[in-house]
Formats: structure tokens, C-alpha cells, sequence
């Protein structure tokens, strides 16, 4: 996003943790020798110690255990005085912060600075979130497995408490800080997120009319990664060379390769790991398999399929075209760069938003296959939940999609190409997000100048 700012000629600066740095700088530092753009990053120290937290964990991704969450809670907002300091020295126009960190709305209050929340997610799954949360108190089911229409949206929404956010952190002691995210919520004038206009309309328009604030959808801000080195270093380090990676999939058929990747925070049972694995290898298709501990694999077939330890080049990946199918966690930057690759999803919520995702991957957008999970993982409890889904089950699912037969699948894979185009054209010149770039620019000048020329009258007062 910033590097998207400072190609509209804007001085960008970020504020974030050492560890966090190392995954972006080299690609920021690329920009600003490469394209003369003015982008900064700052870092504030992680205050490991005071929050009882190993060293260099500094993100979710990066915690040994994940009741250790709430110590994360406690040391982001133990650096809330550092982030005030850095404010007070720079003097910035504005704030955008995302959404985990509450104390920006109070330091943009004291500054007379506006904040705007960056939303990782969609607006779908935010309008959908704050109306099941509004009436859930109201829902009259026999189990938690039960759907029952979620009421006040645009369309028809049906959903079970199995699936709402909530239950997924009630073991974490995170209550506390999630209220001082919603406080933050309501001292926020915008909102900044990672989706494009044309995905979902009618829930772009429902969210600016129900929350009364200023919505500006920039995405998919992946689209502005256009050189395979960018790709490549997006995130971590890769654990495969792009070299290596990209000779194995040339040597496919277009279309005949499986992705699975479930995200940097899933941790599967093994016994659920052994199903995938066993699922993938009756199925004969061609597979890569992003797993943070390979050596489950070590007894399976591999001539089909390559076994990537760790981080993988996602968008470099999902762009090849022998791969002709994603299974996915579905969190939304997953789902994002599926849609702008063409590719088509196997869906399997695990935890927060990602079975409302799903709901518009498969509902709504109709871009994808559901594996059929009813349930999803709570944290720390995984290896206790044991397999939710069998080794048939991911045959049935990987086979089907990949088969491409039947006019269902015709349809996902035409439609998934649609909406390829219309992200591609939301992001170039003229389109929806490139002018929500634009607005957004134009908004935040008009409140510097509205501050600049009170400050004046104030003094010649």
C-alpha cells in the first residue's frame, strides 16, 4: 500500500518491527533507488522482555505456542509511547493503520491527525460480521451446526455459529483487547482495504452506509507486484530457489497442477496431515504442497508432486500456468491472488473470517469447490480435534476441480477468468481502485489544508 501511495507521488512512511522489516525491505528499498520513490521505514523495539514473550516474536506467525497471543496483545500496546514519539517528530497528514493496533486512534486524536483502519479483509465479511454479531442473540437453532439467515444485508446469508469468528480466540484471553479495537473502530473517520469495487459491489455500498464512514477499496494491492523478483520476495524468504521452482512446474500440462497452502498460522493435526497427503496422492494429479513440517511426506509418493518447507512464492506460483487449482485456508489475501491469477479455489476454512469468505468464494462469486469442512480449528486445540476431513474426501474434491468435466467446473473457471480481468482493470489507469487511490490522495490534502487554515486564523487571531 505504500509503495502504491508513493507511486501517486505521495511520501510514505512505515512504522513497524524489526522482524516484520526483514520481510519487505529489500523490495521498498528496490522502489526507492529503482523508481525514485519516497518511502520510509521506521522501527519501533519489540518489547519482548516486558511482555514475557522469546526473543523475535514479533507476529502470530512467529509464536511457539499459541497461548502466547495475549502477551503479542500486550506488547503491541506497550509500543504505544515509542509510535507517539515518532508521530510528534514526523508530523504526518495522516494515519493508516491496521486494524490489531487500537492506540493509532489515540495518538491521531491528540496529533489532530485523521486515522484511517486498514482492513485486510473484504467488505463482505465485515457486513456480514457486524450483522451476525448485532443478532446473534436473536437466533433461535437447535445446534451449532444449524444455518440460519444472518438479516440486514444485501442478499440472502445463511451461516451457523460453528462458523462465526468469536469461538475461534475464546480461549486466548484476547476479549480485553479486541474491545479496544472496537473503541479504536469508532474514532476512525476511514477505511482502507484490500479489495476492488467489482467483487462486491452491493457490500462496499451497504458497509459506507451502515458504518457512515468513508470507504476506499484500493485492491488487489498484489497487482502492483509485476516483476518476478517482487513476487518472489513478498513475505518471507522462500525455502525453493524460483529457479527450481519454476523449472519443476514448466515441465506440466497447462492447468494440471494442484496448489495447497494453508496459510503461515495453520497447524493440522498430524493425523489430519496424513489424510491430506494420502487424499492427494489417490487423486494422480500433480501437486505442490506448501507444509511447515515435511517430514510427514517422507513415506509418500513425491515423483508428482513438489513439498515446499515453510514460505513459498505464492503469486509467482498461482501465475504459472500449469496450476489449475487452489486449495486454500481462504484468508482474503489468498483468495485475492487466486482471483487475479485465474485460478480456481478448493475451499477449507480454518478459523476468524475464512468460513465468511467462503460463503462469497462459494455463494456468491461462485469461483470455486467446497472440500466440505463444517467446522474450524480452535487454537490450540488442533491435535485434540484430530481429522475433519478424509483422504476420500480430498480425492473427490482435487479430482473433480482438476477433471474440469462437468459445466459446474466450466463455470468456475470462467468466472474466476472474469473476475481476473476486472481486477486487473480496477488497478490500471482509470480504473475503480487506481481512482480510490487518487480520491483518497485528494481526500487527505483537503484535511490538511482545512487544519493549515485553521491554525492560521487561530494565530492571526
Amino acid at each position: 500500500m505504500a509503495r502504491l501511495l508513493a507511486a501517486h507521488g505521495v511520501k510514505a512512511t512505515i512504522i513497524t518491527t524489526p522482524l516484520n522489516k526483514s520481510r519487505f525491505h529489500s523490495i521498498i528499498n528496490r522502489d526507492v533507488v529503482d523508481q525514485n520513490q519516497t518511502i520510509k521505514i521506521l522501527t519501533l523495539d519489540f518489547p519482548f522482555a516486558a511482555a514475557n514473550l522469546p526473543p523475535n516474536c514479533e507476529n502470530l506467525d512467529s509464536l511457539p505456542s499459541r497461548d502466547l497471543s495475549y502477551n503479542l496483545s500486550k506488547a503491541i500496546m506497550l509500543m504505544q509511547p515509542q509510535a507517539d514519539d515518532l508521530v510528534h517528530r514526523y508530523q504526518p497528514d495522516a494515519i493508516i493503520s491496521d486494524l490489531n493496533i487500537p492506540w493509532t486512534a489515540e495518538i491521531a486524536v491528540k496529533y489532530g491527525i485523521p486515522r484511517l483502519v486498514f482492513h485486510g479483509s473484504n467488505f463482505f465479511a465485515l457486513c456480514l460480521s457486524m450483522a451476525a454479531s448485532q443478532h446473534k442473540s436473536n437466533v433461535q437453532v437447535s445446534s451449532d451446526s444449524e444455518p440460519f439467515l444472518v438479516p440486514d444485508l444485501p442478499q440472502p446469508v445463511f451461516i451457523t455459529m460453528n462458523q462465526m469468528p468469536d469461538r475461534f480466540f475464546n480461549n486466548l484471553g484476547l476479549q480485553e483487547f479486541f474491545v479496544k479495537m472496537i473503541e479504536a473502530d469508532r474514532n476512525t473517520y476511514g477505511v482502507v482495504a484490500n479489495t476492488f469495487f467489482e467483487i462486491e459491489p452491493e457490500y462496499v455500498k451497504h458497509y459506507e452506509k451502515v458504518t457512515r464512514k468513508v470507504v476506499f477499496p484500493i485492491g488487489p494491492v498484489s497487482l502492483f507486484n509485476t516483476k518476478a523478483v517482487d513476487m518472489v520476495e513478498r513475505g518471507n524468504r522462500a525455502s525453493i530457489g524460483k529457479d527450481d521452482c519454476m523449472s519443476w512446474l514448466d515441465s506440466k500440462e497447462p492447468n494440471s497442477v494442484i496448489y495447497v497452502c494453508f496459510g503461515s498460522l495453520c497447524k493440522f493435526a498430524k493425523s489430519q496431515l496424513v489424510e491430506i497427503a494420502l487424499g492427494l496422492e489417490a487423486s494422480k494429479k500433480s501437486f505442490i504442497w506448501v507444509i511447515k513440517d515435511d517430514s510427514l511426506m517422507e513415506d509418500f509418493e513425491k515423483d508428482r508432486g513438489l513439498v515446499i518447507k515453510g514460505w513459498a512464492p505464492q503469486v509467482l506460483i498461482l501465475n504459472h500456468p500449469a496450476i489449475g487449482g487452489f486449495m486454500t485456508h481462504c484468508g482474503w489475501n489468498s483468495v485475492l491472488e487466486s482471483v487475479c491469477s485465474g485460478v480456481p479455489m478448493i475451499t477449507w476454512p480454518l478459523f476468524a473470517e475464512q468460513f465468511y469468505n467462503e460463503n462469497l468464494v462459494i455463494n456468491q462469486l461462485k469461483i470455486g469447490v467446497p472440500i466440505g469442512v463444517e467446522r474450524g480449528l480452535t487454537w490450540g486445540e488442533e491435535e485434540e480435534i484430530g481429522v475433519l476431513v478424509r483422504k476420500e474426501q480430498v480425492e473427490e474434491v482435487v479430482s473433480r476441480l482438476m477433471n474440469g468435466g462437468d459445466d459446474e467446473v466450466v463455470g468456475i473457471r470462467k468466472r474466476v477468468n472474469q473476475l481476473r480481468e476486472s481486477a486487473r482493470m480496477a488497478t490500471s489507469k482509470g480504473g475503480s481502485s487506481y481512482r480510490n487511490i487518487g480520491l483518497l490522495i485528494d481526500d487527505l490534502s483537503n484535511q490538511r489544508e482545512k487544519r493549515l487554515s485553521q491554525k492560521r486564523e487561530t494565530s492571526d487571531y
